[in-house]
């Protein structure tokens, strides 16, 4: 009995030690990165979301039959190849992207393609984790900096309030505002679609087409949030002067429109399955005739 379930346990154990040799200072590195940098702050909370994901479907994995495969084999090595080119080449991304790899080639050959294609999204979550390169980052940023400066001094300024923008910098009748990374919106965009991907996934949508359609809804609500921040933020410095819409006011508010994303989204959700229950008893009706 002992040699049995040591033959059963040995290969998650000794792929385990193996993982953490190989990436414990990648994910030492990766959690620095979470701490350090805002914009993926939401890092730490992917694993165990992704791990919800997973627990979620239990009751469909119970069912599904262990059948290993050494085609995961084949992936853990080419993980193991993705790490050495990024580690040799300095590419964090590469190096980090590879334990997913390795992920889910661990999953393929312990427990077969079954339970593999039934946990492939969850695995693939977790690139929310990983931090973009920046060189990629910053070619998204600064259009979004530009694009949300355009529209915010069109916005205020057709409510009344005097504005110049030039490029990001927004000029008010008493203050400058710059349109900084952060209030590019791509922070929140990164947040929000990382949410979203969870929030589809456990949907209690039919259609897979509208579970796409409900993440990628993030990203119109992201821009439109973050419209609706630096609409405000500019408002306050008209009104109630520079220091007012740098402090606690403007910190408040990034936590004030997640929260309007967040009810946003699940508005969304609510209208895709209203459509979806409208069409089933229209379906149902015309049978019926």
């Amino acid at each position: 009995m002992q040699k049995q379930l040591m033959s059963v346990y040995a290969p998650f154990v000794l792929l385990a030690i193996a993982f953490w040799v190989l990436y414990h200072q990648t994910i030492l590195d990766l959690i620095s990165d979470w701490s350090n940098d805002d914009n993926y702050s939401h890092g730490f909370l992917i694993p165990f979301i992704a791990s919800y994901m997973i627990w979620y479907r239990r009751d469909e994995l119970v069912r599904y039959e262990r059948n290993p495969s050494n085609w995961g084999l084949m992936a853990i090595g080419a993980g193991v190849m993705m790490f050495i080119v990024g580690n040799i080449g300095a590419e964090l991304f590469i190096m980090r992207f590879s334990m997913i790899v390795i992920i889910a080639g661990a999953v393929l050959f312990l427990f077969g393609w079954q339970i593999f294609k039934a946990v492939s999204v969850p695995i693939l979550y977790l690139i929310f984790m990983i931090p973009i390169p920046a060189i990629i980052w910053n070619k998204i940023a600064f259009p979004l900096q530009l694009f949300a400066a355009k529209i915010t001094a069109e916005v205020i300024g057709g409510i009344g309030i005097p504005v110049l923008r030039e490029g990001n910098i927004l000029h008010l009748a008493n203050t400058s505002l710059e349109v900084v990374d952060a209030c590019s919106g791509l922070r929140s965009l990164t947040s929000l679609l990382a949410l979203s991907g969870a929030f589809a996934y456990m949907a209690n949508l039919a259609n897979t087409y509208n579970k796409w359609l409900l993440f990628l809804s993030a990203v119109p609500i992201a821009i439109l949030v973050n419209i609706f921040r630096l609409t405000t933020t500019a408002i306050m410095a008209r009104y109630m002067g520079e220091e007012a819409a740098q402090g606690f006011l403007h910190d408040a508010s990034g936590i004030f429109v997640f929260v309007i994303a967040f009810l946003l989204l699940f508005g969304v959700s609510w209208l895709i399955k209203r459509v979806e229950d409208r069409s089933v008893h229209s379906s149902d009706h015309v049978s019926g005739l």
